[in-house]
């Protein structure tokens, strides 16, 4: 189960490089405009939080290592793409702690006592922040759209066929 995992989340990572690269063709004051109505408003905060779901699941919930800072209201003001692309490369670090951990016992219940009587299985936990990352890269790429971008498919990325 663990190599099926790891070969999705390099999917996933890499219809994130293609936001990222389209993201970097955007003046940084439009990744802080806000839009009512769409994920937080922001791309820069949508874009965090996304990354902020992989730190409080695998990280807060599994317990894998501890929690990083997250950034402070002030930080995600001056938020830019270079910020972005390293809070989800401490995802991917993250990922793959966890990956390491528990990629092999896919099924095997997590409890968190903090979280509540719950217990999750590094599957859900993986399927969540996936399918999580894929809701709001479909806010983020909108928020584009309704200020006046035109993003490339982000849904659609190839393999490698090597």
């Amino acid at each position: 189960m663990s190599e099926l995992l790891v070969g999705q989340y390099d999917l996933v990572r890499k219809t994130r490089q293609s936001l990222f690269a389209f993201l970097e063709s955007v003046p940084v004051a439009a990744l802080h405009t806000e839009v009512p109505g769409f994920g937080f408003g922001t791309i820069a905060r949508t874009h965090l939080h996304v990354a902020g779901c992989y730190m409080h699941w695998l990280v807060g919930f599994a317990g894998i290592r501890s929690k990083p800072e997250y950034p402070t209201e002030e930080e995600t003001r001056s938020t830019d793409v270079a910020m972005l692309r390293r809070w989800f490369s401490l995802s991917d670090e993250v990922v793959e702690e966890f990956l390491n951990a528990f990629g092999t016992r896919s099924t095997e219940l997590i409890h968190n006592e903090s979280e509540g009587p719950i217990g999750l299985s590094p599957l859900w936990l993986m399927t969540h922040t996936m399918t999580h990352e894929f809701h709001h890269k479909g806010q983020i790429v909108s928020l584009a759209r309704n200020l006046g971008y035109a993003p490339p498919d982000t849904d659609l990325v190839y393999p490698d066929n090597e």
